[in-house]
C-alpha cells in the first residue's frame, strides 16, 4: 500500500470515529459519559487536522476553490425564503 492511500484510508477511519463520537454525544444519558466522548471528539478533530494538513501538504488532496460571492449570496436567498 503507497503513501497516499494509508493516509486516505486513515482520514477515513478518523472521520468514521467522529461521526460514532458525535452520534454517542447526542444520545449519551449520562454526563460523565458525554464529556469523555467530547473529550475524545476533541482530541480526534485534531487528528484529522494533521492528517489534513498533512495530506495537503503532500497533494494528496487538494482542497476545493472557495465559495464565490455569487455562490454566497444564492445559498443565503436560499435560506431566507
Amino acid at each position: 500500500m503507497d503513501e497516499k492511500t494509508s493516509v486516505s484510508d486513515t482520514l477515513a477511519s478518523v472521520n468514521s470515529i467522529l461521526n460514532k463520537l458525535n452520534y454517542s454525544i447526542e444520545q449519551a444519558n449520562d454526563k460523565m459519559f458525554r464529556e469523555t466522548c467530547q473529550n475524545f471528539r476533541d482530541i480526534f478533530e485534531a487528528i484529522q487536522w494533521d492528517i489534513y494538513e498533512f495530506a495537503k501538504q503532500k497533494q494528496y488532496y487538494v482542497p476545493a476553490a472557495p465559495a464565490g460571492q455569487a455562490d454566497i449570496e444564492q445559498v443565503k436567498q436560499s435560506i431566507q425564503g
